[in-house]
């Protein structure tokens, strides 16, 4: 068990799809959301230190780790960020928290920012880790960025291509997705972990769906939000890695202010795209000061 003294948790959201998690800790309620290809155990060096002063609430996303796996469709709506973000609130409302902070991560950052856009009053202030807008990126991304971020155009191909590749050789894909490197700051214990999702076809398969999404509906969705004026209205900070590409590729501040109506602060940290692992003091720090005024 990677993550100690926490109860678990499978809640219903809509039929026949509910959402696994864990709780932990005491205080104000402190949602976390998990990227790619990873689940709630991608916080297992920051629950710990959170939990002192959060309730913490470590969700896996529909279509990873515990949680259900709707199947894939052709309008990819069951992985809409939208969808995905119905999920959070439902959950943390069932759990009786009317509001709460976001901490989130490469794809449940995503999530994070539709949650923020469609929950308005329900999101106190969220910390995005190491992403730009999805409309953004899309619209502005170069063959640089492309050749940086080429997961996002193999994971989108049609199923069944990138399903049956990745799970047919979960370890070569794990190796060139992780850029052979990762393991020097993920846990040993916690890569078997992602692994293991890599092995598994119902997950890949979410996950493909999940790009697919990101693609499609979830750019048709961005497009109508700024049509609609509809914008993230809660305080935003965001960490990026100083080693990455987002930073070298965009101006982050300037696109994420341009997306919301509250404040926007942030810096670039000292790591590449694995924030939450590769320096988990500084997430922990961040939280605590960014989140700090609105919990005493």
């Amino acid at each position: 068990m990677m993550i100690e003294g926490h109860t678990t948790f499978d809640i219903p959201v809509e039929k026949d799809i509910t959402i696994h998690g864990i709780k932990s800790g005491n205080g104000p309620p402190l949602l976390l959301l998990h990227g790619f290809p990873q689940s709630h155990h991608m916080w297992h060096l920051i629950t710990p230190q959170l939990s002192p002063s959060f309730t913490i609430i470590a969700i896996d996303l529909r279509g990873y780790g515990a949680s259900s796996k709707p199947p894939a469709s052709p309008s990819h709506a069951s992985y809409s960020k939208s969808t995905m973000a119905r999920d959070c609130a439902a959950v943390m409302a069932t759990l009786g928290y009317e509001t709460f902070f976001v901490i989130s991560h490469d794809r449940g950052a995503r999530v994070a920012h539709k949650l923020c856009v469609d929950f308005p009053d329900r999101v106190r202030k969220c910390i995005l880790l190491d992403i730009c807008p999805t409309l953004t990126m899309y619209e502005k991304m170069s063959s640089r960025f492309a050749k940086i971020y080429w997961n996002w155009f193999f994971l989108a191909q049609p199923t069944p291509f990138p399903e049956k590749a990745i799970t047919g050789n979960a370890e070569l894909f794990a190796e060139r997705f992780f850029y052979g490197h990762a393991e020097r700051f993920i846990k040993a214990e916690a890569m078997q972990v992602y692994k293991a999702q890599l092995r598994d076809m119902e997950v890949v398969t979410a996950a493909c769906e999940d790009y697919r999404a990101a693609g499609t509906v979830d750019l048709e969705e961005a497009r109508k939000d700024l049509e609609d004026g509809k914008k993230a209205r809660c305080p935003i900070r965001v960490l990026w890695g100083g080693k990455g590409a987002t930073g070298t590729n965009f101006d982050v501040l300037a696109e994420w202010r341009a997306v919301s109506e509250g404040e926007v602060s942030g810096e670039p940290v000292g790591t590449g795209h694995w924030i939450p692992e590769e320096v988990p003091d500084v997430v922990v720090k961040h939280a605590l000061e960014f989140f700090g005024d609105e919990t005493e």
